[in-house]
Order: C-alpha cells, then sequence, then structure tokens
C-alpha cells in the first residue's frame, strides 16, 4: 500500500476556510457554466408573473447578499425593494397582503425555522416565492415555489465565503433574467477571482496594520455597500474586532465623530457611480487624519494610507461586489491568524442559526 503523504496544512488553524475561499473561481464557473441557464428559466417564469413589489428575506451574510439583490433590483429594473422584518410574521403573526408581490428567501442551509415560517406565511398570504440556497433538499426549497441553487458544494468553515459570492452571482445573473438579459458581464469574474486570490501576500501584509486594532469602521456607498456590511460580519465573526458598517451618507450623520487618527477605516470604493458618491466621505475621512486603507480602483488607493488594488478596469460596476469582499475575506482570515485564533471556529457560533 502506497503511504499517504502528510498534508502540511492540516494541523493550521483556518484550513478549512482557506480552501473554501480558495474555491471560489471554480464556483463561480459551475454557475455560469451549469446552473445559468435554469436561473434564466426561473427568470423568465417569474418575470411573466409580474410581480409588482419584491421582498428579501434573508439572515446573516445571506441577508448582505439580499442587500446586493435590493440595489439590483431597483437599479436594473425600477422594481421596489424592501427587506422584511421576519417578526412581524413570525412573532406578531401579522398576514399582510402579498397579492402579486415576489418573496425571495436567501439562505445558505435553507432551514433556519424563521426563514421557513415567513416563506411559509409569505406564501398563505399570496406572494409568489422564491428560494436562494446552497441546499435544494432544503426545507426552504421544497416550500418556495420556485428555487436557485447557488452550487457551491458543501462549505464547513462557520465563516461564509464561497456561499456568499455564489449567492451574489446567482442573483446577480436571475434580475438579469429578468430584464431579458444575458448576464454577459459575469464571465471574467472567475479569471479576476483567481488572480485576487494569488494575492494573499499583500493582504497578509495589509493585516498587520489590524493586528491590534481595538475597533473598525467600513464604510462603502451604492453597490458597495452590502460588501462592507459582509466585510464587517467577516472580521467580527472571526477576529472579534468591533467592526461598524456605514454608508458613506450615513457615516457623516453621526458617527463620523467618533474617527479620528488613530481609527482604522477601510472604504470599498466601486468604480462608477457608487465610488463618485463616496468622494466627499473620502474627503472628510482624510481631512480628520483617519488611517484610511481602500479597497478600489488604482486611483483611489493611490491617495489612501494604504490599499488593495481591485482589477475594475472594464468591469461592470454592478459586479464588482463579486470581487470587492475576496480580499476582505481574505483580510478578516489573516487577521484572525496574526491574532493568534481559528477562523474555522469562531467561539458560540453554528453553522445553521436557529433563530424562530
Amino acid at each position: 500500500m502506497t503511504p499517504t503523504t502528510p498534508d502540511p496544512q492540516r494541523d493550521l488553524p483556518g484550513r478549512t476556510m482557506a480552501r473554501e475561499m480558495a474555491e471560489q473561481p471554480a464556483v463561480l464557473r459551475r454557475i455560469l457554466d451549469e446552473g445559468a441557464p435554469r436561473i434564466r428559466e426561473v427568470a423568465r417564469e417569474v418575470a411573466a408573473r409580474n410581480p409588482r413589489f419584491v421582498l428579501l428575506t434573508a439572515r446573516g451574510t445571506s441577508d448582505n447578499a439580499a442587500l446586493y439583490a435590493k440595489y439590483l433590483l431597483e437599479i436594473r429594473l425600477g422594481l421596489p425593494c424592501g427587506l422584511t422584518s421576519m417578526s412581524t410574521t413570525t412573532a406578531y403573526g401579522a398576514r399582510p397582503d402579498l397579492t402579486d408581490v415576489l418573496v425571495i428567501t436567501v439562505s445558505q442551509s435553507g432551514g433556519s425555522p424563521d426563514l421557513v415560517a415567513s416563506t411559509r406565511a409569505a406564501r398563505e398570504a399570496g406572494a409568489l416565492t422564491l428560494a436562494v440556497t446552497n441546499n435544494p433538499d432544503s426545507p426552504l426549497a421544497a416550500l418556495s415555489e420556485y428555487h436557485i441553487d447557488v452550487m457551491a458544494g458543501e462549505e464547513k468553515a462557520l465563516p461564509a465565503t464561497k456561499t456568499y459570492t455564489a449567492s451574489l452571482l446567482a442573483l446577480y445573473l436571475f434580475v438579469e433574467g429578468l430584464r431579458g438579459g444575458d448576464g454577459a458581464p459575469a464571465k471574467a469574474l472567475p479569471d479576476l477571482a483567481e488572480q485576487l486570490l494569488g494575492r494573499q501576500g499583500e493582504v497578509r501584509t495589509l493585516a498587520a496594520r489590524y493586528r491590534f486594532a481595538e475597533r473598525m469602521v467600513i464604510t462603502s456607498r451604492g453597490y458597495g455597500y452590502p460588501t462592507a456590511k459582509e466585510a464587517a460580519l467577516k472580521l467580527m465573526e472571526t477576529s472579534y474586532i468591533p467592526a461598524l458598517s456605514y454608508s458613506g451618507a450615513d457615516l457623516l450623520h453621526g458617527p463620523l465623530a467618533m474617527v479620528d487618527n488613530v481609527s482604522p477605516v477601510i472604504a470599498v470604493v466601486t468604480d462608477g457611480k457608487g465610488g463618485a458618491a463616496l468622494q466627499p466621505v473620502l474627503d472628510r475621512l482624510r481631512g480628520r487624519g483617519a488611517d484610511l486603507v481602500v479597497i478600489g480602483p488604482p486611483s483611489q488607493v493611490e491617495q489612501a494610507s494604504a490599499g488593495f488594488v481591485l482589477p475594475t478596469e472594464g468591469v461592470a460596476e454592478e459586479v464588482q461586489p463579486i470581487l470587492e469582499i475576496i480580499p476582505l475575506q481574505l483580510l478578516a482570515y489573516e487577521v484572525t491568524i496574526a491574532r493568534g485564533q481559528d477562523p474555522d471556529a469562531p467561539r458560540a457560533l453554528a453553522k445553521v442559526t436557529e433563530t424562530h
């Protein structure tokens, strides 16, 4: 019998999260090659029902993916959207009239009781229901009228990485399908994601700035705002650093007062209208002497204390969030390792959070 070669990574903390981050280019290719036809089919059938409004239901990382979908639906389709408060139905028993409303529930596992209960209540109230999950055999998928599989494969690390980018791409293709688009701007994403993952050394250097951070602020606008929220969540659940995420507009309405010359601020600058809207915020942050790190195009990184250059040239603004989050996932991983913790197993967390 040939002896098994020992894996030098087997005993290192964070090995599962590292492996799943590395799988993202392959997952994105799988969705584009194998999942896109089914997503287009679902989109055609939903479009034929002509929903008048969209409600998005999710928790945690999936909630940030749902927020991304809200931007897509409102900007690309002009379709009004809202993020649901599940307790209105699950705790208070409210039964709004959801006739001709599309309810999209985003969930990695498709098993959280409150998501299932909320979706059931929505369907009973007349909604058209769509589940976007990583588990086609889940209770949520079975309950919903339509289902989109994000095809990320089993995710074992507690911090969600590949399921997040997979959800973003699936939601993007769905919205493009609703408007009759072919999703062509997404074709370059797998190769670009692979390039970003190959720059982990740059992120490791950046992570040294935050090893002893007591708090962090992450800001963006437009399509980048869900990225800021997801990056904050990743940092909090892996490294336990209090990371506060704000829309740039909201940051100016009060929270800016807590930023000083020792406060680390990460700005996610999307190359497009969202980035342009963030400029006054960046100017104010520089004026306060903030330790400003920019994740974005070269022209923005050059004006910051430090940063990570994203390959945004020729990349449509609406798909840039699928790339923006990757260096921030790596950052959460590297900061956690630098602080002597294991990002695979954050304390007090479970992979499926059973809220009711």
